[in-house]
């Protein structure tokens, strides 16, 4: 039966017995009594009464019971702290016993218990272990710094253990080598600190390239995974670090193979490409990755996920291992789609014979979800391989021949991509595409064979009929069948006006007037303006000529590559995202490959990628999609202050990815200055009052407020003369009006009114003013507004609408509001999210504009646009300009995300915006410029 009998034990008053076993002189006794409160606890009783009895048992020889009872402490320590520090001295003492197992015990178990009031006390024995004599004992104490560091980072840091896990790298024994690597590397992903004490250089390399063959499996993988993280000084240490490693890539163990991979492939980086070296390097890679495709289908899933990264960042490796990619009848699916993905990516004119072949085969399996996929990679091939689209076609055809009705929809889903690719080229098959019209109830299907018709209207007789039969529906279908449908009646239209007028009336009608859906209904209003007003205008934008779509457009982002090709055998590259999207909290510095050697090949940017000598001058796009400095400015931790509570309610978990880097300077320092004043730094102008500032009114004389404006002239209001702006204080919406009456009679009776407006502006109290109002006299008056009356978009869009009643008359005016009193005082985004909403946010929304003639340089700037509500959330100098990252937030919840880029001696600044809201761009701009030139 064994222990098992400990499990099953169901007594009462059975705590009882136990504590008096545990106290009894037998040996036996005390050990079976140990082993029963360890079987209760297991199993989730509460037997945490029994502590002082247990921990008295820690006073023996015995190991197994010494294991028991530190097992028991462990779990306990924690909920009774007090009487854990009985066990103290028992762990002072175990530290300096004969047996290296007990030291080894004590000091691991000292490593588990998280309370602080012990910690102090174990850092006496602990540095003890780290010195002992016994290896055993030495790399478990390695271990239990980075356990002991975890709870009290600055107690390590204060007792010098950082310097003694240090020594440690240059052991003699390779397994505390390894422990320490392991602590190490923990300990600098959790605290910027340690990385200056722990720094590697050449020496410490060296000894850990020494240990590294003779270190278990798992040794080897902290040491690789640690010797990653160096760059080497010139290109000559990495050749010599890589010529190291590469016996590692013959290894049995999958993570040591991987770990191999990721230090051979971020040091070629630094090699010269052309050079005899590399091209050995890339024939030594090609095996163990084909090695790693014949273990279990986990381990191939994870291979490949690995080699999907490595393939897209160096197709040369694998190019001529296609058979291996091949697909087997019993690989489980998630292999299956990703053995295709890899094939497509190695597909070449070389092997697209083959290719096609296996892809035509695949396509008759019994797997639906894998058909399709094939199917929809034939059609990719056809348009990265363009001598064989034509062989690509074919194949397509003869499978819409087998009239299976999920392979007909996607074959016809992947020809209008191909129709995009080679337009004027494929168009003789419309007709048997024609012929499966009835049998497509996808979609997309539905959405692609509309768009056929309606690209190639002129080409097809019966097209008004096709679309009619589509039309009789129109209500059931699909959204994204909908406005194909809009689309390409709208183009049948302008090619053939004369014999479908009747159909396109009648879907601007159902498209207009009786749909629910936003975007159907703007499209189809834009379409009939645009036809009732100007068809030749409509011609143009409507049967504009398309850009060709793109080769490959499931590309990872190339900045966003080369930091997972740094994480290649972690779950990040499985993930194919960067650790700290899905690790919370997970911070310090994003991980980027090393610069290329000066081997005159190109200059180095930002983010260590070579680019040639004649690379193009920068884009005069500010932040743009791919090329952004915002993907490596935005993942760096500063150690500045985390997120207010506001944003991590408003973005919990929020994601973050990474934009593709490539400004000019050199390594990770790629800050100016001011940055740790912005993000973290020293306080603003308002703070500097201790957080007064509100009550001494500084925001509110800081922030712009325009000049006052006659809103109503005398002549117009029978003498009652109006002026007014606009100003922001105390966090409300005041609008500053004053009243003068240059009429010959008093004037009195006054109360005001708001027609609808964009943002909901309405008074938020009773309009106090000097009532009566003599004569040749003037009152003014601050009204606080608020922003929960009825909203109506106008035009222009900060158009306000005004009523003022006296006892004489009622007058209308109407009044620009300046945007930025609409701007909020929660609008500073956290950095992360500030790049995940970059990149969410489509890059046809980006509009860029030069503002001219402003005398500020980027601090007061940044002051300036603060005290508005406009929050810098970052700042860096490239090349000798400074870019500013900003966010402001309006009172509706429309965020915009602004760069401001400021050359010195240049007075005009370069703003680019991007919001989902384009409508908002023109008044965003119009409060920078009021800002700038006040």
């Amino acid at each position: 039966m064994g222990d098992a009998k400990y499990f099953t034990t169901t007594k009462k008053g059975e705590i009882f017995e136990l504590k008096a076993d545990l106290n009894s002189d037998k040996k036996e006794k005390k050990k079976e009594a140990v082993k029963t409160v360890i079987a209760s606890m297991t199993v989730g009783k509460d037997v945490s009464a029994l502590f002082p009895d247990v921990v008295n048992c820690m006073q023996t020889d015995n190991l197994e019971l010494k294991k028991l009872v530190y097992l028991y402490l462990m779990n306990y320590a924690k909920s009774q702290p007090d009487m854990a520090i009985m066990a103290v001295n028992t762990f002072v003492k175990d530290c300096e016993d004969s047996n290296p197992l007990i030291r080894a015990l004590a000091v691991r178990t000292m490593g588990c218990i998280r309370v602080d009031k012990i910690t102090e006390y174990l850092c006496e024995p602990l540095r003890k272990c780290l010195k002992d004599e016994d290896p055993y004992v030495r790399k478990t104490a390695a271990v239990c710094v980075a356990k002991l560091h975890d709870i009290n980072a600055q107690l390590v840091e204060d007792q010098g253990f950082l310097d003694l896990l240090r020594d440690l790298l240059s052991d003699s024994n390779p397994m505390v080598v390894a422990n320490a690597v392991a602590a190490i590397s923990e300990i600098m992903d959790a605290s910027p600190n340690a990385a200056q004490v722990l720094e590697m250089n050449s020496g410490t390399i060296n000894k850990l390239l020494t240990a590294l063959n003779e270190c278990t499996k798992w040794g080897q993988v902290f040491i690789l995974d640690s010797i990653s993280n160096y760059t080497p000084k010139d290109d000559k240490e990495a050749q010599s670090i890589c010529e190291r490693v590469t016996p590692r890539l013959a290894h049995a163990n999958a993570a040591v193979v991987l770990s191999a991979v990721k230090v051979v492939m971020k040091l070629m980086e630094m090699l010269d490409t052309s050079g005899e070296y590399v091209t050995s390097l890339v024939k030594k890679l090609a095996p163990p990755l084909v090695t790693l495709l014949s273990a279990e289908p986990e381990i191939q899933y994870v291979a490949l996920r690995n080699i999907n990264l490595i393939v897209q960042k160096r197709s040369d490796i694998l190019k001529n291992e296609m058979k291996v990619f091949f697909v087997k009848y019993n690989d489980p699916i998630y292999v299956k789609l990703e053995k295709l993905d890899i094939m497509i990516r190695l597909t070449s004119q070389a092997n697209i014979a083959q290719v096609l072949a296996e892809l035509k085969e695949y396509a008759t399996e019994v797997d639906v979800d894998f058909v399709r996929k094939s199917v929809r990679a034939i059609g990719r091939c056809a348009i990265k391989v363009e001598p064989a689209a034509e062989r690509c076609v074919s194949t397509l055809l003869d499978l819409i021949q087998t009239k299976v009705n999920y392979v007909v929809q996607e074959a016809i889903v992947v020809i209008k991509d191909i129709f995009r690719k080679y337009p004027n080229k494929y168009e003789s098959i419309i007709a048997t595409l024609c012929e499966n019209l009835d049998t497509l109830d996808e979609p997309e299907a539905r959405a692609s064979m509309i768009w056929i018709i309606g690209e190639y209207a002129e080409r097809i007789d019966n097209a008004d009929e096709l679309l009619e039969s589509f039309l009789e529906g129109f209500q059931d279908e699909n959204t994204q069948v909908q406005l194909q449908l809009l689309t390409a009646i709208v183009k049948l239209f302008l090619k053939r006006p004369t014999d479908t007028q009747e159909l396109v009336q009648q879907v601007l009608s159902l498209s207009t007037q009786d749909s629910d859906n936003p975007d159907l209904r703007d499209r189809g209003y834009i379409y009939w303006r645009l036809l009732s007003t100007d068809p030749a205008a409509a011609k143009e934008v409507v049967l504009a000529e398309k850009p060709l779509i793109s080769e490959e457009t499931d590309l990872i982002e190339p900045t966003l590559l080369d930091e997972l090709i740094c994480h290649i055998s972690s779950l990040a590259s499985v993930y194919h995202k960067p650790p700290n999207a899905f690790v919370e909290g997970r911070g310090g510095l994003r991980k980027v490959l090393p610069p290329k050697s000066e081997l005159g090949e190109g200059v180095v940017d930002s983010l260590g990628s070579p680019t040639e000598p004649t690379a193009q001058p920068p884009q005069s796009t500010v932040i743009p999609g791919a090329d952004s400095l915002i993907g490596d400015l935005l993942d760096i931790d500063l150690g500045g202050p985390g997120p207010s509570m506001m944003q991590q309610q408003m973005y919990p978990g929020q994601s973050q990815g990474s934009a593709q880097g490539g400004g000019g300077s050199q390594g990770l320092d790629i800050f100016g200055e001011g940055l740790d004043n912005l993000l973290g730094g020293g306080p603003s102008g308002a703070d500097m009052l201790g957080g007064l500032g509100d009550i001494f009114g500084m925001p509110q004389t800081q922030s712009y407020v325009p000049p006052q404006e006659v809103w109503l002239p005398a002549a117009k209001g029978k003498g009652l003369e109006i002026t007014g702006t606009f100003a922001r204080k105390n966090n409300t919406i005041h609008m500053e009006l004053t009243f003068t009456n240059k009429a010959m009679q008093p004037m009195s009776g006054f109360a005001i009114q708001f027609n609808k407006n964009s943002f909901g502006l309405m008074p938020a109290s009773v309009m106090n003013i000097r009532s009566p109002l003599p004569p040749n006299q003037g009152a003014s008056t601050s009204l606080p507004l608020n922003t929960q009356g009825p909203v109506m978009k106008m035009e222009p869009l900060t158009t306000l609408q005004v009523a003022v009643k006296n006892n004489i008359d009622v007058f209308y005016l109407s009044t620009q509001v300046p945007l930025h009193v609409l701007f909020t005082e929660d609008g500073e985004m956290d950095k992360k999210v500030f790049l995940a909403t970059w990149k969410d946010i489509p890059s046809q929304n980006e509009v860029q504009y030069t503002i001219n003639n402003v005398q500020h340089n980027a601090d007061t700037v940044s002051q300036k646009l603060r005290n508005n509500n406009i929050f810098t959330i970052a700042k860096r100098n490239v090349e000798g300009q400074d870019m500013l990252y900003q966010s402001l937030k309006l009172t509706n919840g429309i965020w915009v995300l602004a760069e401001l880029k400021i050359q010195p001696s240049n007075p005009s600044f370069v703003l680019s915006i991007k919001a989902r809201a384009t409508d908002v761009y023109e008044a965003v701009k119009q409060v920078f410029e009021n800002i700038l030139h006040n």
